[in-house]
This record gives C-alpha cells, structure tokens and sequence, in this order.
C-alpha cells in the first residue's frame, strides 16, 4: 500500500508528540533494559535527583504528566527502596518524597546512558540549530501555561 501524504502527518501537535515519544522511548530503552524503569518512574527520578525532595503535587507539575502516572511511579520507586516518603512539616496532609542512597546511585548511572542518547539523537542538529529547538519549545510551554491561565 503506497504511503499517503496525510493532513494528521503535517499537523504541527501531532508531529511534536511523535517525535517527543520517539525520543522518549529510544533513551528508556536503554534504562527500562538495565535497569527495570519506565518512562513514569525515570521522570520522577530524574526530578528527584535533580531538584531534590518535592511533593507529589509538585512532581505532577514538573513532569506534567497526570496524578494517577505519578502516583503510581512514586509507589513503584518506593516499594524498590529508591525513593522515601517524609512527612511535609508545612503540610500534614502530604509528604516529601527523596532519592534514597540506592535511589542517587541509580540516577547517577542512569545520567550518563540519558546523556549518551541525547547526544547521538541530537548530533543531526548543530548547535545554533539545538539552541533555536530549545527557545522554541520553551515559547510553545510558556504559550500553552498561558493559555491555561486565561482559560481557567
């Protein structure tokens, strides 16, 4: 059957979401094969570890991804010990969540697979190319948020 040149192949939301879950995929492969994590579980991970203790609510918000998928990454982190729960002094009704020692050990090893990926993904971009895909993607986060916040 002849490829067809589709109106969904051109829509611009479309083609960002393909390409960020071809991207997605291609690096947790390499984590998901040694080291049994998901994509959910890594972006918990990769926000603990970069940005340290934070609250489940402020993981949905950093990794924009709904309550239900970080609910579930974060008991599946803490039933395998990379992640604790601490009690939020400033409010009894949630806690902290924390890499645990094994949990930044893994992060750790995990970066650099992550960062390998990124590079070999992105060689194809120069860097005024990549630094323009940045800015880009950063106008389209800040356009959207806004439009959440007007519409809300």
């Amino acid at each position: 059957m002849p490829h067809r040149h589709t109106r969904l192949a051109e829509f611009m939301p479309y083609r960002l979401s393909i390409t960020s879950n071809a991207v997605s995929d291609m690096i947790a492969d390499k984590y998901r094969a040694r080291f049994g994590l998901k994509i959910p579980e890594w972006r918990v991970m990769a926000v603990l570890g970069d940005a340290g203790p934070r609250t489940q609510r402020e993981l949905v918000n950093a990794t924009l991804m709904d309550k239900v998928a970080v609910n579930r990454a974060c008991k599946v982190l803490e039933d395998r010990g990379l992640v604790v729960r601490n009690p939020n002094v400033a409010d009894g009704r949630s806690h902290h969540l924390a890499l645990t020692a094994v949990g930044e050990t893994m992060h750790g090893q995990i970066m650099p697979l992550a960062e390998d990926m990124y590079q070999r993904i992105f060689a194809c971009l120069t860097a005024k190319e990549t630094e323009v895909l940045r800015a880009t993607l950063g106008k389209l986060l800040a356009s959207v948020e806004s439009l959440e916040r007007a519409e809300a």
